[in-house]
């Protein structure tokens, strides 16, 4: 089950954070998608260790911690995307899919002329449609 969902902006200013779970595990979800910039920015950093391409945006697993998996995934505008979630188990594909959508989504949300680049994402739609994505996620997963 996916627990958070994090949109990073490319200066690694939060442009918009979701957590699927209580308020209590709100700001624990907040600080490990904070630490996740540092493995992000090594993996694009040191391309030459076993990671992903340049060409490549799907960072794939950042790191395990005991209870969540964190993954990322880089827009070619350097925005980062991060999800944190619960299962043990998920699939590259799986999680490949949901960026997808994801990615689609943001640039949905960031083609509305009254946004403005760089600022938080407030739309409402978005919102909508990121839960959406992460039911939908959490369906897939259990199928």
């Amino acid at each position: 089950m996916i627990v958070c969902v994090a949109v990073v902006g490319h200066q690694n200013n939060p442009l918009y954070i979701q957590s699927f779970t209580e308020a209590d595990d709100a700001l624990k979800l907040h600080h490990i998608v904070h630490c996740s910039l540092d493995v992000v920015d090594e993996r694009v950093n040191n391309p030459k260790k076993s990671g992903p391409t340049l060409n490549e945006t799907f960072l794939g697993l950042l790191y395990p911690t005991e209870n969540y998996k964190v993954y990322g995934y880089l827009t070619n505008t350097k925005v980062k995307f991060i999800m944190v979630t619960t299962d043990l188990d998920v699939r590259d594909a799986d999680v490949r899919n949901f960026f997808r959508r994801f990615h689609a989504a943001y640039v949905d949300a960031v083609s509305n002329p009254f946004h403005v680049p760089g600022k938080k994402i407030t739309s409402r739609t978005f919102a909508e449609r990121v839960s959406t994505i992460v039911k939908s996620f959490g369906l897939n997963a259990a199928g």
